[in-house]
């Protein structure tokens, strides 16, 4: 019996099976107009057809709490009405093919305002031209030498950034999602403050370790308010920023072993499952690029926590994603491109490693 087709319970949810699709930015929302940032036809059948092909999860691209918080102006957005029920069609067609629904949360930071990755290479927007706008960050520091200077957000705008994460998780149970994840990895504001990269603040955000995980905490626990006691909450974190932990690499950055530190708090404060990703910080850093690279900082979060872990990273066969599981490194493999190249990649390995997805009924006399 395969463990990659095996059901997972995390609280009172029960997940089909552990094969995951990764949350991947579309870029095809409306950037103005009164469908601004909400799901349209592309986005349900992106996402329908990894239903029906029997993926137990799908998480969304990330989706921003704010216009501010979009990584590109074509980014998906939950801030009002009319996002919530454009949701609603794609949540209720994912359950009817027995797929659970997640979302991630997202405030890009001082990654936003740019374009579309096949426009430019996803160069930035300067503020006031086009669709773009002033990005925020922890600490006035600029992604890149092509972005805009960020401003650093003051206290105030930080409460108000987390009232913001609990909001748009208040809508997306409105809008029928079973999961919410909050990203703090790829470069993305929460990820900025953990970075001492990226965040240069000397107040309660910035410093010491327990400064610079404060506002991660803090956003979970307003999550974690506004989510159902029986629904999982999940945390995706970038395990490394390929900086410290690089020989060949001087520069200061958020590590490994702060990633086991903050698995065991985010626990304790009611998070389910751990997304484990690296990098995204700064464009420059040199990543080790294998087949399942991200997979060992999943198996030391496993193996020196308690919390529950998903594993990234060129999984591309279902005798792989297999095996992680079988050796006890994670609990769920999250695919990404691999999907995005095959849908029914759940229906192939049920063929491959034995057992059963869930199949649309009439792919019966076909599948």
């Amino acid at each position: 019996m395969s463990l990659l087709l095996d059901p997972l319970d995390l609280r009172s949810l029960t997940i089909p099976n552990r094969l995951w699709m990764a949350p991947m930015c579309q870029y095809s929302a409306a950037p103005d107009g009164p469908g601004l940032g909400a799901p349209n036809d592309w986005h349900l059948s992106h996402l329908a057809a990894r239903a029906t092909g029997g993926t137990g999860l799908i998480l969304t691209e990330a989706t921003a709490v704010s216009p501010e918080g979009r990584i590109s102006p074509y980014d998906l957005g939950l801030w009002n009405d009319t996002q919530t029920e454009a949701f609603r069609r794609i949540t209720a067609f994912l359950k009817s093919q027995g797929t659970v629904p997640g979302i991630q949360i997202a405030h890009a930071g001082r990654k936003a305002s740019t374009e579309r990755t096949w426009v430019d290479r996803g160069a930035a927007i300067p503020p006031g031209e086009g669709h773009g706008w002033q990005p925020v960050a922890p600490s006035a520091v600029p992604f890149d030498g092509g972005s805009a200077t960020p401003d650093e957000l003051t206290t105030g705008q930080i409460t108000r950034v987390v009232e913001e994460f609990a909001a748009t998780a208040r809508r997306a149970r409105q809008a029928g999602f079973e999961v919410a994840e909050v990203h703090g990895a790829h470069g993305y504001l929460i990820h900025q403050f953990l970075s001492p990269h990226s965040n240069h603040r000397t107040d309660a955000y910035g410093g010491s370790y327990e400064n610079r995980v404060r506002f991660a905490l803090e956003v979970v626990d307003a999550v974690r308010a506004e989510w159902p006691e029986e629904l999982p909450v999940f945390f995706r974190i970038s395990a490394t920023d390929w900086l410290t932990e690089n020989p060949q690499d001087g520069r200061t950055g958020w590590t490994a072993d702060e990633t086991v530190r903050l698995a065991r708090e985010l626990h304790a404060h009611g998070v389910d499952l751990l997304d484990t990703s690296s990098g995204g910080i700064t464009p420059d850093a040199k990543i080790t690029d294998g087949p399942g690279y991200q997979v060992p900082f999943a198996e030391r979060v496993r193996r020196e926590t308690p919390l529950p872990v998903g594993a990234v990273g060129l999984i591309t066969e279902p005798q792989q994603a297999e095996k992680i599981l079988a050796e006890g490194r994670a609990d769920a493999v999250l695919l990404g491109r691999e999907l995005l190249r095959d849908p029914y990649f759940a229906l192939r390995a049920a063929r491959e490693l034995g057992g059963a997805v869930r199949t649309p009924h009439p792919y019966h006399r076909a599948l």
